[in-house]
């Protein structure tokens, strides 16, 4: 009986590798281990690592400190006891303005900024750009390009037209006003991440859909969102952080019930009477920067992975 061999079985030897005879790794050469681009390239990121976080570190060290310790004149050196004193006057008692309640009043403005704003803007940005993708929407082109330009223009160009239409309204300085605020300066850019993220994805699941019966919603809710996760986390901590760290939309249009904490903060620190409590203004900075520092600590991974998945692409 004849038995075929395959090419491997034939010639044994030359289909090895050279290098699995050797017990060399054949993926490239094996890098040096020490080199001068090496030492360089870790310099360079220690000295940008540092650039960055020795302000941080030092309002730190400057908010477990009592005022004694900082009229010393030593930024650097640690704290000789901790003291979160300043802590705990920054959220509860800190005067900002007439009243002295701490900054834990702006931090729930921004909250009840924060929810409704990042969800309106996203689910605006997603149902536009879902349109702009699959739906043939006469002037969709014309309509995208405006909404681009009006992502680059800045805040000032608009807030003026915008104080006298909202003041019209009758809605001016109010939380309606602030929320319609961000999803109206949100929308160009989360239409810009949606659309790329959707212009990615098969032009076959959509017609399938179509095929099936289904109509603009039930393709966008049962076919896209499904789909959105990580575009949706990235539109997500984008928002978050963009919104949480505004200072000038909400102190035009918030009003003074709903100033945010960027506000609150600003308040704190430029109404000081007598000694300027600088421990104090170090723990309502940190306070105020906790939220964004905290969501990007826990979902920065997934925000890579978002980009990595279509986020930029189109």
């Amino acid at each position: 009986m004849n038995r075929s061999f395959s090419p491997a079985e034939a010639a044994p030897d030359a289909a090895r590798p050279l290098d699995a005879d050797l017990g060399v790794n054949a993926r490239g050469p094996r890098p040096q281990s020490v080199g001068i681009g090496r030492v360089g390239l870790y310099a360079f990121l220690v000295i940008a690592a540092a650039f960055f976080l020795l302000p941080a570190v030092v309002m730190v060290l400057t908010s477990l400190k009592t005022m004694d310790e900082i009229r010393l004149g030593s930024i650097f050196a640690l704290p000789l006891s901790l003291d979160f004193s300043a802590w705990v006057a920054a959220w509860s008692s800190a005067c900002t303005g007439l009243s002295c309640d701490g900054i834990r009043v702006g931090f729930w403005n921004s909250v009840k900024i924060l929810v409704p704003s990042v969800f309106f803007s996203i689910a605006a940005g997603a149902i536009v750009g879902y349109a702009l993708s699959f739906w043939r929407v006469r002037g969709a082109n014309v309509l995208f390009a405006v909404l681009l330009i009006g992502a680059f223009m800045p805040y000032q160009v608009f807030i003026y037209p915008m104080v006298r239409a909202f003041s019209t309204m009758g809605i001016y300085n109010s939380l309606a006003c602030i929320v319609i605020i961000h999803v109206i300066f949100g929308l160009p850019i989360m239409t810009l991440l949606f659309r790329n993220f959707y212009a990615g994805l098969p032009q076959e699941l959509f017609n399938a859909a179509r095929v099936d019966g289904a109509g603009f919603w039930r393709i966008f809710a049962h076919v896209m969102l499904p789909m959105s996760t990580p575009i949706l986390i990235v539109a997500a901590i984008l928002q978050i952080t963009h919104i949480w760290n505004d200072f000038i939309l909400g102190l035009v249009f918030a009003g003074r019930e709903n100033l945010p904490m960027t506000v609150q903060l600003n308040n704190v620190v430029n109404s000081t009477y007598g000694e300027r409590a600088y421990n104090l203004s170090m723990a309502a900075t940190i306070l105020t920067a906790a939220v964004p520092l905290v969501v990007y600590f826990v979902s920065g991974r997934w925000f890579v992975r978002g980009i990595a998945a279509g986020a930029v692409k189109g």
